[in-house]
């Protein structure tokens, strides 16, 4: 019969030596964020919920309110007020006709102002003004609550801000949407008849980068929200407000970096490993218990994880191999990352009949020795 089952409860880094917790490098910006794109924990952050100036990052908006609003394949007619917008374009003309897919490439990838601007006129159906409303109530709608938009290209303008914190959620809403993923990802592409280069120097500098938007301006700096992916895990960072093209690159490569750095992936739940024993009767070996599938797991490389091993004190024979006699979690600050069921490594059988008698006998005579003794 099954005896009371036991919890064995470990602090252990499951064969990973947890490593000192290690600061982010040093930045030379007004703010910055670093986040983990998939679980949302932040990792290091300065000044994250400062109102700033974003530049170019506005188009991060304008291409999201585009795609949830219209379809790719509509043709927008260029307004003059849009060619006539000045800075970074790609010189539209007015009356120019162009599929919306190739103004937001426009838009995202040379970061053309007068992109944005095209845009906004044909879905504010000639109002600018109307598309930035459209604007604020997608910020709102994603509790984007330290953002507000005055114009669709992100020109300085009296009151348009943003922050670290609000930037990177709205890039993350943003690469959900496989077009903008795939348009910010381009090194070099054509649309509207034009070649277009991406802005984003990681691009080309920095392994697995995703993208996502760079912006400049004499008011708001040199600013940047980039995304990288490796081992399993995607870190996005947000820099605003560095003092140089070159300064900003080499901050957000060392935060990229440094935000990797701080998981890996590993095996979780060893299927080759013996998570423990249990007794059986009739003077038979204990069973060595294993799990029944492993688990890789991406984990925090400065945070220990906790182990549960439930076994019984003892099984009922026969115990053939495979059968489940318990179960192994592996918890991340409560929460279970993963879990198996620990089976048995190998058969036990009971014995027959004279097999137990003997048995008893033997310890019948073992007892009475020791009265004697």
């Amino acid at each position: 019969m099954k005896r009371l089952a036991f919890l064995l409860a470990l602090a252990a880094a499951l064969s990973l030596a947890v490593v000192a917790v290690a600061a982010p490098p040093p930045v030379v910006a007004e703010a910055y964020l670093v986040q983990n794109g998939v679980t949302g924990e932040v990792l290091a952050s300065h000044d994250a919920r400062e109102q700033l100036r974003m530049a170019s990052i506005t188009k991060l908006m304008t291409a999201l309110v585009a795609v949830e609003n219209r379809r790719l394949d509509e043709v927008v007619t260029v307004t003059p007020g849009a060619a006539g917008v000045g800075e970074s374009t790609i010189n539209l003309r007015p009356g120019e006709r162009i599929p919306l897919r190739d103004l937001i490439r426009a838009a995202l990838v040379q970061s053309a102002n007068d992109a944005a601007h095209a845009i906004a006129a044909h879905i504010g159906n000639g109002s600018v003004e109307r598309f930035v409303a459209l604007m604020n109530e997608r910020a709102r709608e994603l509790l984007l609550t330290d953002t507000h938009f005055v114009n669709p290209d992100g020109l300085d303008a009296p009151g348009h801000v943003s922050s670290a914190r609000d930037v990177t959620q709205l890039a993350l809403t943003a690469m959900r949407v496989p077009f903008i993923r795939e348009t910010v990802g381009l090194v070099d592409t054509s649309a509207a008849g034009r070649r277009l280069h991406n802005w984003n120097d990681l691009l080309s500098t920095f392994p697995n980068v995703l993208g996502v938007k760079t912006g400049h301006t004499n008011g708001a700096g040199w600013s940047q929200v980039a995304a990288a992916r490796a081992g399993g895990v995607t870190i996005y960072v947000t820099l605003l407000g560095g003092e140089t093209r070159e300064g900003r690159n080499t901050d957000i490569s060392e935060l990229l970096a440094w935000g990797l750095s701080r998981y890996q992936t590993v095996w979780a739940i060893d299927s080759r490993r013996t998570y423990g024993t249990v007794r059986t009767a009739y003077g038979k070996p204990a069973v060595r218990v294993v799990a029944a599938r492993p688990s890789l797991r991406v984990i925090h490389v400065e945070r220990p994880l906790v182990e549960r091993v439930v076994l019984p004190l003892e099984a009922e024979l026969p115990v053939r191999k495979g059968q489940r006699l318990g179960e192994v979690q592996v918890l991340d600050r409560g929460t279970v990352i993963a879990r198996s069921a620990l089976v048995a490594a190998a058969s036990v059988d009971r014995p027959g009949t004279l097999g137990r008698i003997g048995f008893y006998a033997g310890r019948t005579l073992d007892h009475l020795g020791g009265l004697f003794s």
